[in-house]
């Protein structure tokens, strides 16, 4: 069992910067970060791929977030830029064995962190 410990969330204004870090127990294949906003559906942000580093990014976040991953400490960061008030949503770590986008296949999740972006 890995235990998935989000942190970094807060309240920011449009145009800024948040950076969210998920502490992992163990290790595994691959790490995401997902969101849920309000009466939505819980949708992908970003994953990379623990043995190659290699990442992939929604359309709506590409070229404003980068993640990063440090093997050695079990942890994923999500660094969000140019923060847009349709960002606001509950953020999601999510671990497991394989390479995807999709939320079902993720065996472990956080307890997710509140990211809010005023306009």
């Amino acid at each position: 069992q890995v235990q998935l410990v989000e942190s970094g969330g807060g309240l920011v204004q449009a145009g800024g910067s948040l950076r969210l870090s998920c502490a992992a127990s163990g290790r595994t294949f691959s790490m995401a970060w997902f969101r849920q906003a309000p009466g939505k559906e819980r949708e992908f942000v970003s994953t990379i791929r623990g043995s190659t580093g290699i990442t992939s990014y929604s359309d709506s976040v590409k070229g404003r977030f980068t993640i990063s991953r440090d093997n050695a400490k079990n942890t994923v960061y999500l660094q969000m830029n140019s923060l847009k008030s349709e960002d606001t949503a509950v953020y999601y770590c999510a671990a497991g064995w394989k390479d995807t986008v999709v939320a079902g296949q993720y065996i472990y999740w956080g307890q997710g962190t509140q990211v809010t972006v005023s306009s």
